[in-house]
């Protein structure tokens, strides 16, 4: 069965106190930048994941991420906090966690982001017993963090902080965990850092992949610092619209059911290409058969979410899906109406634009139907027309015919 990212744990409890006094009243994560919390960015990078079940591990001014908590909205999953009674470090901490973790679960650090395809880190479908992988990052200061050895995609030591800067590999701070690990833990306080990682890396349990994406850890004053500017471009990024039938998969007239749906050619390995280079993946897809009545929005959404699962497997996923459920004339009740959103009106791609940070200029719509160029004219941006092939293969060949642009913060060293 492939492991889904079906929960996350976010390590939130330290003290900062390398931040002096910003962290004295206020938890290192939810210092503000670009008057938001830090917390808030990295939360949104796992809900574009598909990650449901997300728990904070709080420590020190717990009681504000509980209240921070309690004031986000619920959206598709859920969001809780878990307050240790007394300082126990990351090990601890999770030992604490442990009755309320899945078998395998996503470990974050709650100050650093590391933007990989975190799908492609849990995959192969069949990791070895008990092992954790761990995203492994190359930066030019790897004192500041220990530096991580490596034979092949096992980590062989760690090494301690360096007073004198270095290049290397580190741990950034992105971890797929087996909780059975957590019993070699002992009692108490305990450092995932001191006492697990060294003595799985002995073992041979310890896993490491390597991603050049974006990082930054606000850890010390000067990233902070650089946070303030660095995040919000992050965030801004070009998307690859596409539409559904015809394009993702063969359009075989009304697909309601995962006994319809056939992949187009190189349409899974499009959308991971997407994702590892620093494109939101949006759907863009008229429903009219809602509209006619052959199927229903409960129907489309299973087939919706059976399609991210199936993607997950190849390490990929869609970012956001938006339909629009009308006809002007065959529609029955409330579907048979003139909406702003049914293509080649360009609606569902104003609605994504309200909704996510998009850079406009380097996105692109594929479509296999005119009305689809003229929803992407209308929205601004190029559109081109497939009209079969290997999709990968074709979007890599559009993309090269954007104008030419800096690279991405996403797409890292």
């Amino acid at each position: 069965m492939f492991p889904m990212i079906k929960q996350a744990v976010i390590l939130v409890g330290g003290r900062g106190t390398r931040l002096g006094s910003l962290t004295s009243q206020m938890p290192k994560p939810l210092l503000p930048v670009a008057d938001r919390p830090f917390l808030d960015y990295l939360l949104w990078n796992l809900s574009r994941h598909g990650v449901a079940e997300i728990v904070l591990s709080c420590g020190h001014l717990g009681e504000q991420i509980a209240a921070y908590c309690n004031a986000k909205p619920s959206g598709k999953g859920s969001l809780r906090c878990c307050i240790e009674p007394t300082p126990l470090g990351t090990g601890g901490a999770l030992r604490f966690l442990a009755a309320e973790l899945h078998d395998h679960f996503l470990l974050l650090n709650g100050d650093s982001i590391f933007d990989i395809n975190y799908l492609d880190l849990i995959l192969p479908s069949e990791p070895p017993s008990q092992t954790a992988v761990l995203g492994l990052r190359h930066v030019d200061n790897a004192a500041r963090y220990g530096r991580v050895e490596t034979d092949g995609m096992t980590i062989t030591r760690f090494l301690e902080k360096d007073p004198i800067p270095h290049p290397g590999w580190i741990n950034a701070g992105v971890c797929w965990m087996d909780r059975r690990l957590l019993e070699r833990l002992p009692a108490g306080v305990s450092s995932l850092e001191q006492d697990l990682f060294p003595r799985l890396a002995a073992e041979g349990r310890l896993l490491g992949k390597a991603y050049a994406g974006y990082f930054i850890d606000i850890g010390v004053p000067e990233d902070y610092q650089r946070a303030q500017q660095e995040l919000p471009s992050w965030q801004h990024r070009p998307a690859l619209f596409f539409d559904r039938d015809g394009v993702l998969n063969r359009d075989h007239g009304y697909v309601c059911s995962p006994d319809r749906f056939e992949w187009v050619a190189g349409a899974p390995e499009a959308i991971r290409w997407c994702n590892e280079h620093g494109y939101l993946v949006i759907v863009v897809t008229n429903q009219s058969g809602i509209a006619r009545g052959y199927y229903d929005e409960a129907q489309f959404h299973a087939l919706t979410a059976w399609m991210q699962t199936e993607l997950a497997q190849q390490g990929a996923h869609i970012d956001a899906v938006y339909h629009c459920p009308h006809h002007p004339s065959a529609g029955t009740g409330v579907w048979r109406t003139a909406c702003h959103c049914r293509k080649p009106n360009p609606g569902l791609l104003e609605q994504a634009g309200s909704e996510w940070s998009i850079d406009w200029s380097a996105s692109l719509l594929i479509g296999d139907n005119l009305t689809d160029l003229e929803a992407a004219e209308r929205a601004g941006i190029v559109g081109h027309l497939f009209t079969g092939g290997r999709l990968d293969l074709f979007l890599q060949e559009k993309v090269k015919t954007l104008e030419a642009l800096p690279p991405h913060p996403h797409q890292g060293a």
